[in-house]
């Protein structure tokens, strides 16, 4: 069961996602605007956070902000249809996926589960110790960390799983269309950026405290993580 925090200020849209999640074996939590949703977020425990961004008080950005400043909590951002600034700008402050307005309940669903998928592999994962260290990168899966020459980077759930996909299969290109489909648990539409937004977060990460360009872009394949 998925113990999740909607953050969406119509009230009667809100009311149909919850009893729609409850009855799917979610746990679900409701506010009404930014304020309350941040507070909610930063003092309690979740698995996913469902993030309206256009909100009262606070907008769905500045909380996202504001909770990425000490959380990692998995965000899901719900944003206008059609409306790729709201998207891009949510994945790179931080929002591990986004689905635009109007969407499907299953699709919503859907997203929810891969992501505790996810959560689910790392901590099968937890059990085992695979380390890499790769130019200048190490990764400690077990551990759930990264660091670059000594110095750890905190990075999303997103971000960590995509990290990890290109490191495992270093110096091998890695598609976008993979890469969503092993992090995001689904196929990657077209004309959508996540992946090539999770991955240029990572490059100014790694950057800051090396400027080796470890990830290259394959023009029309995908990504590739450099042995040296």
């Amino acid at each position: 069961m998925s113990k999740l925090l909607l953050i969406e200020d119509d009230h009667t849209l809100s009311d149909l996602l919850c009893e729609y999640l409850s009855a799917q074996g979610c746990e679900v939590s409701q506010a009404f605007d930014g304020e309350e949703g941040l507070k909610m977020a930063t003092s309690e425990s979740f698995d996913v956070i469902l993030l309206d961004v256009m909100l009262p008080i606070l907008d769905g950005f500045e909380v996202l902000k504001k909770l990425r400043a000490t959380h990692l909590t998995p965000v899901i951002m719900l944003t206008a249809k059609g409306d790729d600034f709201d998207r891009i700008f949510g994945l790179e402050l931080g929002a591990d996926d986004y689905l635009p307005k109007p969407f499907n309940h299953r699709e919503l669903l859907a997203r929810i589960h891969a992501i505790g998928r996810r959560i689910d592999y790392v901590k099968q994962a937890s059990q085992q110790t695979q380390l890499m260290n790769i130019n200048h990168v190490t990764l400690n899966e077990s551990a759930r960390r990264v660091s670059v020459d000594g110095h750890e980077l905190t990075l999303t759930g997103t971000e960590f799983a995509v990290l990890y996909q290109l490191m495992v299969h270093v110096g091998k290109v890695v598609s976008k269309d993979a890469l969503s489909q092993h992090v995001l648990g689904r196929r990657l539409a077209p004309f959508d950026r996540s992946i090539d937004v999770h991955v240029s977060n990572l490059r100014k990460k790694i950057a800051k405290y090396n400027d080796t360009n470890c990830i290259q872009t394959i023009r029309g394949s995908g990504y590739v993580f450099l042995d040296q």
